[in-house]
């Protein structure tokens, strides 16, 4: 078998088992007392990424370049990101839920690169001019696992919104555990609109003069949800704590990309910024995910509050990556180059 048919025996390999994966985390999430296959699921990964990775490295071989120079083979290294920060985020959280999760996502990547995608846009050609840099590996790798780590947060963060549905909750301790737990135990905390706390309802007395006191009813109540079990209070938890630590691993990712492609971009270009389409968007990934962890350490903010923010910028990240590319041109399409 030569590179080239070894290569697309992978890529559909890959989201054969991505698929079948994420069937195996679902059926565990819906039947958690079924045995294995929780390990089943982690061991599906696991083959994914060592599949995808086998995949680059036949590419990097054929080619004779590390191979981002086109849309199918970035799909297929943030897949790679994915599943990788996916085998990170289940080991600190000793959950095998977040797969349930996280696979559909690597999955649909996959999908859309071996399925999607015509053939000459799967086919390797040569570096254009502007490419030939050893930059290339340096600022594009490091941007896009900064772009699959920020998918991991987010997604987990939509995670946990759909798990709390319903519920102002706000979780109370630390951000930071050990063993990806929290210091302190988090406690339910029910608000208003405006997210003020909202008190329980006392019983009003009245007394008549005689010593005698009745008891007023006590205000009507609004309907309220029913409030979260402890396994919903816990995964919710879970994922608000491990969606933190990957936006935390991320941030950094993308910050050094941008500083590296700013290098880059002045040795190319003449100049470090330009404001072209992709930079400004990539600036407006790290607005977001900034204001997320400034909200994080600074403010104090935990639960939904900086949950939606953070799954603002699974949309954001998307944009970012490809949606300039099909919106408008840039300095950075190269033949929906990365």
């Amino acid at each position: 078998m030569d590179l080239v048919s070894l290569q697309g025996w992978l890529d559909n390999a890959s989201f054969a088992v991505l698929f079948l994966t994420m069937l195996v985390y679902w059926g565990g999430a819906a039947f958690p007392g079924v045995p294995y296959l929780a390990s089943l699921g982690t061991a599906g990964m696991a083959i994914a990424n060592l599949m995808i990775a086998a995949l680059l490295s036949a590419r990097w071989i054929e080619a004779g370049y590390f191979p981002l120079s086109n849309l199918y083979e970035s799909l297929f290294f943030i897949a790679w990101g994915v599943t990788t920060m996916h085998l990170v985020a289940e080991q600190m959280s000793r959950s095998r839920l977040v797969g349930a999760f996280t696979a559909p996502v690597a999955m649909g990547i996959t999908a859309f690169a071996a399925l999607s995608l015509p053939a000459q846009m799967q086919a390797s050609e040569p570096l254009v001019p502007a490419l030939k840099s050893n930059w290339l590996m340096m600022h594009v790798s490091v941007m896009l696992l900064s772009y699959a780590a920020l998918m991991v947060g987010a997604v987990l963060a939509i995670a946990f919104l759909i798990v709390t549905r319903g519920q102002s909750v706000e979780l109370r301790g630390s951000s930071v555990g050990t063993g990806g737990f929290r210091d302190s135990r988090y406690r339910l905390r029910r608000t208003n609109e405006l997210g003020v706390e909202t008190p329980q309802p006392a019983l009003q007395y009245l007394a008549d003069g005689t010593g005698a006191t009745t008891i007023l009813a006590a205000p009507p109540q609004t309907a309220q949800p029913l409030p979260l079990s402890p396994q919903r209070l816990n995964l919710a938890d879970t994922l608000d704590n491990i969606s933190y630590r990957m936006i935390g691993l991320g941030f950094p990712l993308l910050t050094i990309g941008i500083i590296a492609g700013a290098v880059w971009a002045n040795e190319a270009w003449g100049s470090y910024w330009s404001w072209d389409p992709k930079e400004t968007w990539a600036l407006i990934t790290w607005l977001v995910f900034a204001a997320y962890l400034h909200a994080r350490i600074t403010k104090g903010w935990q639960g939904r509050r900086p949950a939606i923010l953070a799954a603002s910028g699974f949309l954001v990240v998307w944009i970012c990556y490809l949606g300039v590319n099909l919106l408008g041109k840039g300095l950075h399409s190269y033949g929906w180059f990365f």
